[in-house]
């Protein structure tokens, strides 16, 4: 059984905790937070204001995350940063700068290996009150987090040619699979679709078709299906399973709810480790102008709450931020309105106070 599997514990909005872990009482916490890179110190400070307004039992443990080279030459993360999340296991991010096409390669990509966070988890559910061209969405992205394209092996055949490999492993497939299936069954889902291009990829995506097939044996309550990445787009599913060169399909479902700004994500690995996060960009045209939408980080942050199995705090925290979303009073230009990063949070925070 993979590790870190969610268990649903509640009716309504699914909420995850880890299955088979132990549920943390209301003691204090401790969780790193790497508040990222143009937006993030504001989106981070926001959710610090709300989790304080809800008296939530987290103690925060800040940790700057740069690219610095270690022995060999190679980038690695910062010791600070390795310590402190193999000290708490448990992480809340904001958006890092990537840069394009030169200097250190992605942090994001880098946190994953390091902790070997195999498995995203993306919900995806439409928000009352909150329209969209698509009302009535719900559904769950899991992405295999290490392999695929974002593997990062890539070198230079001669002067003009580049060749980038997609490495595909089978323990890697048969372990997500693993986790996709055991989140579905949890979650009270009936579907899996496996999202691959085996058309094509034969070797590659074949092989992690071949492990998604294997493990759908064990899982007969459960209804499987596979489906090319281009037909998948089309269909709004259940739960998807993919690898991370589709990475572009889990960004696809977060629009259909209206965005990244709304999307919560979680990184999954093994014995223990999570790393939660607000998968939009940086956004440094208005990094230091109280604009950001604190909401993605803000649900990623619930998401952590319940896999700490503080269930009691992560409802307060997401009834206020959904109730101010319905209300529209205080949205940020991103979802529509004209309040301030401040002002967004200052509701919350009072609303989380209201809720019993």
């Amino acid at each position: 059984m993979a590790a870190g599997v969610f268990r649903s514990l509640s009716q309504g909005l699914r909420r995850i905790t880890p299955f088979g872990a132990r549920l943390y009482s209301d003691e204090a916490r401790t969780v790193t937070l790497i508040p990222g890179d143009g937006i993030g110190p504001e989106i981070s400070a926001a959710v610090q204001e709300i989790f304080a307004a809800a008296s939530a039992p987290i103690k925060w443990e800040t940790s700057d995350v740069t690219a610095i080279k270690g022995p060999g030459g190679k980038y690695i993360i910062p010791p600070e940063a390795q310590e402190s999340m193999n000290r708490n296991k448990i992480g809340l991010k904001g958006p890092l700068k990537t840069p394009v096409g030169k200097g250190h390669p992605s942090m994001n990509l880098l946190l994953r290996k390091t902790f070997q966070l195999y498995a995203n988890v993306r919900p995806c559910k439409s928000i009352e009150g909150y329209k969209t061209p698509y009302p009535d969405v719900d559904l769950v992205t899991i992405r295999e987090n290490t392999e695929g394209e974002y593997s990062g092996i890539e070198h230079m055949i001669v002067d003009g040619v580049v060749q980038s490999i997609k490495l595909i492993t089978e323990p890697a497939s048969r372990r997500v699979a693993e986790f996709a299936f055991e989140f579905a069954r949890a979650q009270g889902r009936d579907t899996v679709t496996a999202v691959h291009k085996a058309n094509i990829m034969r070797m590659s995506d074949g092989l992690f078709l071949r492990c998604c097939r294997e493990v759908a044996e064990d899982y007969k309550d459960i209804k499987f299906e596979e489906m090319y990445l281009d037909t998948v787009c089309l269909n709004n599913v259940n739960c998807t399973i993919e690898n991370t060169a589709f990475s572009p399909y889990s960004d696809l479902c977060a629009g259909l709810i209206g965005g990244l700004g709304v999307t919560p994500s979680g990184n999954i690995g093994a014995d223990g480790v999570a790393i939660f996060e607000s998968v939009h960009g940086t956004a440094p045209d208005i990094a230091g102008k109280d604009l950001a939408n604190p909401t993605a980080l803000l649900l990623s942050a619930v998401m952590m709450l319940r896999h700490l199995g503080l269930h009691d705090h992560a409802r307060r925290i997401e009834t206020a931020a959904f109730e101010t979303i319905k209300e529209g009073k205080a949205l940020t230009g991103d979802l529509g309105g004209k309040a301030k990063c401040s002002d967004f949070t200052r509701e919350v925070s009072k609303k989380v106070q209201e809720i019993e």
